[in-house]
């Protein structure tokens, strides 16, 4: 399959283009869904501190962005917008929850390591 290539300047056309969600019913809807990715972000900068866990909101802002992009969308979305020190532990939760695709089109996913005590914390849920 042919993907175009994700940029600053073309995101939100992207983002809006795999947006599926049959209950949406303003634009607004749709940039409270992006802004899950600020969310995520912040969550995982405080389980990166050692703050603690906020494993259950995070899987659950997951799934959600899953939901309403697809699986591989809303993973090239996340990488896109995350730095790169978040890409570790958001492979471990995407690998964690499966949803994690082989591939990911201009992103080598192999060169990023699984947390594996992060993985072990989530299979004790």
């Amino acid at each position: 399959m042919e993907y175009k290539r994700l940029s600053d300047e073309d995101f939100i056309f992207l983002a809006l283009e795999h947006y599926e969600n049959p209950q949406c019913e303003s634009l607004e809807e749709f940039y409270e869904d992006l802004d899950r990715i600020k969310y995520l972000k912040r969550l995982l900068n405080r389980t990166g501190e050692g703050i603690g866990q906020r494993d259950r909101l995070i899987i659950n802002h997951l799934i959600i962005l899953t939901n309403v992009f697809g699986a591989m969308m809303a993973t090239r979305i996340l990488f896109f917008k995350m730095e790169e020190r978040y890409h570790k532990q958001l492979k471990t939760y995407l690998q964690f929850l499966d949803l994690l695709p082989k591939e990911i089109p201009e992103i080598d996913i192999s060169k990023t390591e699984i947390d594996s005590k992060l993985l072990d914390e989530l299979r004790k849920l």
